[in-house]
């Protein structure tokens, strides 16, 4: 079974030093829906600055092969 590692930055202390086991790809995919919901989840306040996160998903060769990009920021009345 492939492994894939899931990188967390801003937050170097979530790099993924020893991986996953999953079935394939699209399987990696939805892993990291779900990793990225339960950061923003976690994150509370400190998610909300505009920052960029981003969830970065490697395979077993060291290839980057897909990522998760999200932010969140308060807005003021009438900002689009």
């Amino acid at each position: 079974m492939p492994r894939y590692f899931f990188n967390v930055y801003p937050d170097s202390a979530e790099l993924d030093r020893e991986g996953t086991e999953i079935a394939d790809s699209y399987e990696a995919q939805a892993e990291a829906v779900r990793m990225a919901g339960e950061i923003m989840r976690d994150l509370g306040r400190r998610f909300w600055t505009g920052e960029e996160w981003r969830l970065d998903v490697i395979d077993a060769e060291g290839n980057r092969i897909f990522v998760v990009r999200f932010s969140a920021r308060e807005v003021a009345d009438g900002e689009l």
